[in-house]
C-alpha cells in the first residue's frame, strides 16, 4: 500500500470525477431544473461532458502509475488509466454513432485491469481488495457478455446508463479507499 503514498490525492481527485461521471449517468435535468433518472442523451454536450470526466480521471489514474513507476504493479495501473483515458477521448471526438459494444469493451478492459491490480495488492492488505477483485472481474464478465452478445441489453438506454453508472460508483469508491489506505497520515495504521 505504501506504494501509492505520494500520488494518494491524484486517486482521490480520480473517484470525484467517477462520482461526478456516475451521477451523470445516472441523472439529467428536465427542463424546469428538477433531476430525474436518466433514459437518453438529448445533447452532444452531455457525451463531451462525460467525456472530459472520463479522460480527467484517466489521467489522473496515469499520473499516479508514472510517479509510481518503480513499482511492479504500477503498469496495470497505467493500462487502468489508459482505458478509462480512451472512453474519454471517444466521447469527446467521436462523431458519429458509436455502438455500446465498443462502450462496453472499454469498460471490460478498465474492470480487468482494476481487478488486476486490486487483487495484486490483496497480497498485503487483504481486506476489501479480494472482494474489490472479484466484483471487478464480474463486471468485466458482464461487459464481455455484453460485447459479445453473449446477453442482449435490453433496447434501453436506460439498461446501458445502469450499467455504466454503477461500475462507474463502485471503481469511484474503490479510488477513495485506495486513496484513504494510502493517505501518508494513514500509512502508520495500515
Amino acid at each position: 500500500m505504501q506504494t501509492l503514498a505520494k500520488s494518494w490525492w491524484l486517486l482521490l481527485l480520480c473517484g470525484i470525477l467517477e462520482v461526478i461521471y456516475c451521477g451523470m449517468n445516472f441523472f439529467m435535468l428536465r427542463p424546469d431544473g428538477t433531476l430525474a433518472v436518466r433514459t437518453f442523451v438529448s445533447r452532444r454536450s452531455t457525451i463531451v461532458d462525460m467525456g472530459i470526466l472520463a479522460l480527467g480521471a484517466g489521467l489522473c489514474v496515469i499520473a499516479a502509475a508514472i510517479w509510481n513507476s518503480r513499482k511492479t504493479s504500477a503498469w496495470i495501473l497505467a493500462l487502468n488509466g489508459i482505458a478509462l483515458s480512451v472512453l474519454g477521448l471517444i466521447f469527446m471526438f467521436w462523431t458519429g454513432p458509436l455502438s455500446f459494444r465498443t462502450i462496453a469493451l472499454l469498460f471490460a478492459a478498465m474492470a480487468i485491469t482494476a481487478g488486476a491490480y486490486e487483487l495484486r495488492i490483496a497480497r498485503t492488505a487483504r481486506w476489501p481488495w479480494i472482494a474489490a477483485g472479484i466484483v471487478s472481474f464480474a463486471f468485466a464478465a458482464a461487459f464481455l457478455s455484453f460485447a459479445s452478445r453473449s446477453i442482449e441489453l435490453a433496447n434501453s438506454p436506460k439498461a446501458t446508463f445502469i450499467w455504466m453508472g454503477s461500475y462507474f460508483a463502485f471503481s469511484a469508491a474503490c479510488m477513495f479507499i485506495l486513496s484513504a489506505k494510502t493517505e501518508p497520515k494513514t500509512l502508520a495504521a495500515v
